[in-house]
């Protein structure tokens, strides 16, 4: 089965009731999601969580940080925090190779990313919130972005799209607003900690929903 067509497959009931609540981060590959679960993780826990990397699919796996308290104008927040490997309709070796693997190593990180987003779309429906990132200096109307909306419009689960890289000079919050208008949409940089504040408001807004 290819991976376009894991997007349109529902995977309800796979984790049993909810006890805590969850905060998924999705998105493409690179455009920051480990970055955010890294911030999220330093403001609060002190330390970070994910590795990072300018090669496609560092995060291959899910990782899961618990029980992360925000606190924001005399509120707190805690929730367990899901960072998820990138998702892609197409994950081909060769890609790989550009970044000085040998074939051997370049296969094994396209089966390990195939496996992670097959995990990353499982765990879907195991999500109370989710937080898309997207590259703001990349034209968001993209196959992916579109798939992941979609499939979170149809699972009804509160979005939350954090326009990350504001601090680059290509970054249009504005065009990432324009073409997914029925979300919230906050611009950050995750490695700069820009505008952290206002997402942490934005956040607190979408748990309520």
């Amino acid at each position: 089965m290819g991976l376009g067509s894991l997007f349109g497959r529902f995977f309800t009931g796979l984790f049993g009731k909810k006890k805590n609540l969850r905060l998924g981060i999705y998105g493409p590959p690179n455009a920051g999601k480990s970055s955010l679960a890294n911030r999220i993780s330093k403001d609060w826990l002190g330390e970070e969580i994910s590795k990072v990397s300018h090669i496609p699919h560092e995060t291959r796996e899910v990782i899961v940080k618990e029980k992360i308290t925000v606190k924001s104008k005399g509120k707190e927040l805690t929730f367990n925090l899901v960072d998820t490997p990138g998702i892609a309709t197409k994950i081909d070796y060769e890609d790989f190779i550009k970044f000085k693997m040998n074939a051997k190593e370049a296969k094994e990180r396209a089966k390990e990313a195939t496996k992670g987003v097959i995990d990353a779309i499982k765990w879907l429906d195991n999500m109370d919130c989710v937080l898309v990132v997207l590259d703001a200096t990349i034209n968001p109307y993209s196959q992916v972005n579109i798939t992941i909306i979609g499939n979170l419009a149809a699972r009804n689960i509160p979005v939350l799209i954090v326009a990350n890289k504001i601090d680059l000079k290509k970054s249009d919050v504005k065009r990432i607003e324009a073409a997914f208008p029925q979300y919230p949409t906050i611009g950050i940089s995750a490695d700069k900690g820009t505008n952290l504040e206002a997402f942490y408001d934005e956040l607190f807004k979408l748990v309520k929903q």
